[in-house]
C-alpha cells in the first residue's frame, strides 16, 4: 500500500487492521454511528487542513481511509495522492464492514442514530425539488427554477462525482456533533 491508492477490501483490511492507521472521512455524527476499531476521524471537508498530520501519520503506518459506503473515502485517497500522501480506500465502507459481520465501534459506547451523508443528501433535494414545484404551481412559475436548479446540480455532481450538497449539509450543527 505504500505509493498506491487502491482500495483495499474488507478482507485485507480485516486482516491488516493492526497496521493501519484508520482515518473515518464521514461527519463527527456519522462518525459517531458507528466506525472502525481505532479509528480517528477526520471529514472529508476538513482533510486539506489536516495534511501536515496526515502526512506525519502515513509515515508512521499506512493510511486506511474509510466512509459508509468507500466514495468518499475514494475522493480522500485521491487529494491526498495529489499531495504526495499515500493511503487507501476501503471498498464498500463501514457498510461492507458491518455487512461482513465484523463490529463498529462507538464514541460513546452505544450508536447514534443518525441519517446516512447520502441519505440527507436525497431527502434535501427530494424537499427542494417538491417545493420548488409547489411554488411554482401555487404561487408563481417562476418558482420551478429551483426545481430546475436542484436537477443541474445533481447532474453536476455526477458528473464531477463531488457533492456541494453534502458538504453543505456536512457543516450543520447536528452533522457535527459526536465527534
Amino acid at each position: 500500500m505504500s505509493d498506491s491508492v487502491a482500495p483495499l477490501s474488507v478482507g485485507e483490511a480485516r486482516s491488516r487492521l493492526r497496521e493501519l492507521t484508520v482515518v473515518d472521512v464521514r461527519t463527527p455524527a456519522e462518525f459517531a454511528s458507528g466506525h472502525l476499531p481505532d479509528a480517528v476521524n477526520v471529514p472529508l471537508d476538513r482533510i486539506g487542513r489536516a495534511l501536515a498530520e496526515l502526512r506525519r501519520a502515513a509515515g508512521r503506518k499506512p493510511l486506511l481511509l474509510v466512509c459508509a459506503s468507500g466514495t468518499r473515502s475514494c475522493h480522500a485517497a485521491g487529494t491526498l495522492a495529489s499531495h504526495g500522501i499515500p493511503a487507501a480506500s476501503l471498498t464498500g465502507g463501514t457498510t461492507a464492514w458491518a455487512a461482513e459481520g465484523h463490529g463498529l465501534h462507538y464514541p460513546a459506547g452505544r450508536p447514534r442514530a443518525v441519517w446516512a451523508m447520502e441519505r440527507q443528501v436525497r431527502f434535501t433535494a427530494g424537499g427542494i425539488v417538491l417545493l420548488g414545484l409547489a411554488l411554482g404551481l401555487f404561487v408563481h412559475p417562476a418558482f420551478q427554477l429551483l426545481s430546475a436548479g436542484i436537477a443541474a446540480g445533481l447532474v453536476f455532481s455526477a458528473l464531477t462525482n463531488t457533492c456541494g450538497m453534502a458538504v453543505a449539509l456536512g457543516r450543520l450543527p447536528f452533522n457535527r456533533r459526536g465527534a
